[in-house]
């Protein structure tokens, strides 16, 4: 027995023919386990109770143990018909701790070292650990980062544990000092560095890091200077070697590229190949390679993508189209060949949803122009695309197809949605911009409990306002996309408290409204309203919608001119005027009439409105490319107490001008009048301009045309019998022969006006350091406009007719960001032309508009 137990001891350092022959196993012992259970090793043990082994066996047990990573140390040995194996676990890691990084997360390098086995609570491999140091100073080197090094330390800890420690000095990215560009003579080293998005170290390059060399970035810009050269005709273009050399301190890098151009090429022919499946004529309207100019790749290679969507329009979405050059080098010429293989006709089998949480199936497969059990089409796939992208329920859309396996002409259609905030539900307590304190509950959804449904209803009150309302539409009243929306509501108004002229309303009213799609990116509307408009001005309203000032109780009565002398003297005297006596009506101011004088102050109104839009944005909320237009014209019909109409027209474009920047062009255009009976368009429905939506760096409602304040009598205080006394005693100007007034508001407020003026150009440029952009959008503007009337009061200020000179502008950069409380937008803006009265405001936001 001793001898076997010290030859077993020697384990392995042994021949196992020194301590095994050849027996029969009638049981099987594991000595040493910790937390590697039983279970474990016999299943990855080969041999059985039973089995009669040999060495043969033992040093295959031995390896199969070795080969599951648990043991660093195994001993095979036999006690009587027993097999004993003693096994030595390697070391459990308690700890692991990364210190010095910074260019790359902790959360990313703990997330890379678990996918290989090395987490906390796992079994420690050094040799795992030393190849994941090596990788990890691997990337940093393919950063830039030369003078990086990865250290990694192990502390052996009690109970078979180990604590990692990996130190990383990630040192200074070494910069770009010289790019040289040997053998190019067509083209300027300056013209041909544009290309590469690797550039030399600038005063923008700690902001861009453009001048950080990458191997990565290298290859992406030496496969646009060959695409440069060979869309220019450089046929025979080619790079001969790329040479990337380092400074001695690591800190610079220089790298040299040296071509060869070639000659020009000219196409000499343009032929087509293969099986275009439609009309040769018609293939040929999709070519942009024409004989006679100069050879580009770029042209040959959107030909063939154009040719393929053709292809998958008609249904073979697996079409191949390869345009394929043959260069003649003796005339510098080549000729074009396209080579068609249309393969079979594809139809959808199934069309799928993945990451609508929220938003049903129905609401997505409605907007489906690709339909199931149909022949496939690239076109339609990709417009149900769009139509998903356009309802503004989600950050993001993207389709996939594939091909369903066993077939060759079938197709399953993915389509995969993020979806994002498309409204605001619950209590409201907070403070608006140009609104104050706000309180109420409110729920405006555009997309109520996925159904697609757009319902609104809210109790708000604040100190400009208080709204009771409820909205419903149905964009699928019918399956053909006819929509139904009807609204209850009511409010009150105090426009004083919004930069407007100071007056009060109550309204309450219903509409019903009903569009109806005319082709898939335009579409016609109706509504149909009704309300009640009472409007309450106070003892002091301005003039534009009262006059003033108003008769005085006592001088009504009809005299000559004679006795205003009379009441000059009196006055002059410092004696009372005896309101028995009648009064010249002279001596009252005149003004005109207001348009409360004119119409009343309480109004039923019946009005219908058509309206025609046209969208071909790609996104239904912070869109980057297309176009929208709407057209709507409100008229207030016969029949009711007023007669008016308001013509209102918004537009916008979107046009990439490079991959990171985009331009929008906005206009909003209005004009109103009255009709029949009714002198003016109603004050309550004039335009009004400035702020988010209109032209920003200008408080809210500010521009154009003001009011004209209320004026009243002025009283003195006159002596009577020893006393004094301050009614029924008014100050006459003699210089006039007029009582004299004052006015009540020396600040006139806005009123607006019957035509509305406003366009607005924007650049979109992404915010730096925020990787998803879906959610935010910043922009450089300059914004421009104004109201005007056609009708403007005598003594009225800062109203004109059109009027270009008097168009206000201002430049800024805002910044909207889609919240879960809805859009949270700021400006900062400067007014670069104002007229003499507007008021500017250089900081702004909003919560719930987007700029």
């Amino acid at each position: 027995m001793k001898d076997f137990l010290k030859a077993a001891s020697l384990g392995l350092a042994l021949p196992i023919s020194a301590v095994a022959q050849s027996f029969v196993v009638n049981d099987i012992r594991v000595e040493g386990l910790q937390r590697v259970s039983a279970g474990t090793v016999f299943a990855a043990l080969p041999v059985r109770v039973g089995d009669q082994i040999e060495s043969l066996e033992i040093q295959g047990a031995t390896r199969a143990l070795f080969r599951t990573g648990y043991f660093q140390d195994i001993q095979i040995g036999r006690e009587n018909g027993v097999l004993v194996i003693t096994v030595r676990e390697r070391p459990a890691i308690s700890k692991i701790e990364i210190t010095g990084n910074k260019a790359i997360k902790t959360e990313d390098l703990l997330k890379g070292m678990e996918e290989n086995g090395l987490a906390e609570g796992q079994i420690f491999k050094r040799a795992t650990l030393e190849g994941l140091a090596q990788e990890l100073q691997r990337q940093y080197v393919a950063q830039g980062r030369y003078g990086a090094s990865v250290k990694t330390e192990v502390k052996e800890l009690p109970r078979n544990q180990v604590e990692l420690k990996v130190v990383v000095d990630e040192g200074s990215v070494a910069a770009i000092k010289h790019i040289n560009i040997v053998g190019n003579k067509a083209f300027s080293d300056e013209e041909l560095a544009d290309i590469f998005e690797l550039q030399t170290t600038g005063w923008l390059s700690w902001l861009r890091s453009d001048d950080k060399y990458s191997r990565e970035k290298l290859t992406g810009d030496l496969e646009r200077l060959e695409s440069y050269y060979l869309d220019r005709g450089y046929l025979e273009f080619k790079i001969d070697s790329t040479q990337v050399s380092l400074s001695p301190d690591k800190q610079s890098v220089f790298i040299t590229v040296n071509v060869t151009e070639g000659d020009v090429y000219t196409v000499s022919e343009v032929d087509l190949a293969g099986d275009p499946v439609v009309s040769e004529e018609e293939i040929r309207r999709l070519l942009l390679v024409r004989e006679g100019q100069t050879f580009s790749q770029v042209l040959m290679t959107t030909t063939s993508d154009y040719i393929t969507k053709r292809l998958g329009n008609e249904g073979y979405t697996f079409a191949e189209v390869n345009g394929m050059p043959e260069p003649n080098e003796e005339d510098k010429t080549v000729k074009v060949t396209f080579f068609i293989d249309p393969g079979k006709r594809a139809y959808v089998r199934r069309i799928n949803f993945r990451g609508n949480t929220r938003t049903s199936d129905e609401v997505l497969r409605r907007e489906m122009r690709q339909m199931e059990a149909a022949s496939a089409s690239s076109a339609r796939i990709e417009q149900s695309k769009v139509r998903l992208e356009r309802l503004g329920y989600f950050k993001g859309v993207e389709v996939e197809t594939t091909e369903v396996p066993g077939t060759s002409d079938q197709i399953d259609v993915e389509y995969t949605v993020e979806e994002q905030p498309s409204g605001t539900i619950g209590g409201t307590v907070g403070y608006a911009q140009g609104s104050g304190l706000v309180l109420g509950a409110n729920v405006q959804e555009n997309n109520w409990l996925g159904t697609g449904k757009s319902v609104g209803f809210a109790v708000n009150t604040s100190k400009y306002q208080t709204v009771a309302n409820f909205s419903y539409t149905d964009p699928y009243f019918t399956p053909d996309g006819v929509s139904r929306g009807f609204s209850i509501f009511y409010q009150a108004r105090d426009y004083s408290e919004i930069n407007v002229a100071s007056y009060t309303t109550d309204t309450y009213g219903a509409s019903l409204s009903f569009g109806y799609p005319i082709s898939e990116i335009s579409r016609v509307g109706v509504n149909i309203g009704y309300s009640n408009l009472s409007i309450e001005t106070g003892d002091f309203a301005v003039q534009e919608i009262k006059a003033s000032p108003v008769p005085i109780e006592g001088l009504d009565a009809v005299i000559t001119p004679a006795d205003s002398e009379l009441v000059a003297e009196a006055l002059e005297a410092g004696e009372a005027l005896d309101l028995s006596m009648p009064l010249d009506p002279a001596l009252l101011n005149t003004n005109f009439d207001g348009f409360i004088d004119q119409n009343g102050d309480n109004f039923n109104i019946f009005s219908v409105t058509g309206s025609y839009a046209r969208s071909t944005l790609n996104r239904g909320i912070l869109a980057t490319r297309g176009t929208s237009q709407r057209l709507s014209l409100e008229f207030a019909l016969p029949g009711g107490d007023l007669e008016y109409y308001k013509l209102i027209y918004t537009g916008q474009y979107f046009r990439p001008l490079t991959r990171d920047l985009t331009l929008r062009l906005r206009t909003r255009l209005g004009y109103g009048d009255s009709y029949g009976d009714t002198s003016v368009l109603p004050f309550f429905e004039n335009f009004y301009a400035g702020g988010f939506g209109s032209v920003r760096g200008f408080e809210r409602n500010t521009l154009g045309p003001r009011s004209t304040p209320a004026e009243f009598y002025q009283t003195l205080g006159c002596a009577t019998n020893g006393e004094s006394i301050t009614e029924n005693c008014y100050n006459f100007n003699s210089a006039t022969g007029q009582l004299a007034t004052n006015t009540f508001d020396n600040d006139p407020d806005p009123f607006g006006g019957n035509i509305l003026v406003e366009g607005s150009a924007e650049i979109i440029f992404p915010i730096p350091f925020v990787k998803d952009q879906r959610s935010m959008q910043s922009a450089f503007f300059i914004d421009a406009g104004n109201v005007f009337d056609t009708s403007c009061g005598i003594s009225q200020i800062n109203c004109y007719d059109v009027d270009l000179k008097h168009i206000n502008v201002s430049a800024g950069v805002g910044l909207t960001w889609i919240t879960g409380f809805g859009p949270l937008t700021f400006s900062l803006a400067k007014a670069l032309e104002k007229n003499d009265d507007d008021e500017v405001e250089v900081f702004q936001f909003s919560l719930g508009n987007s700029f």
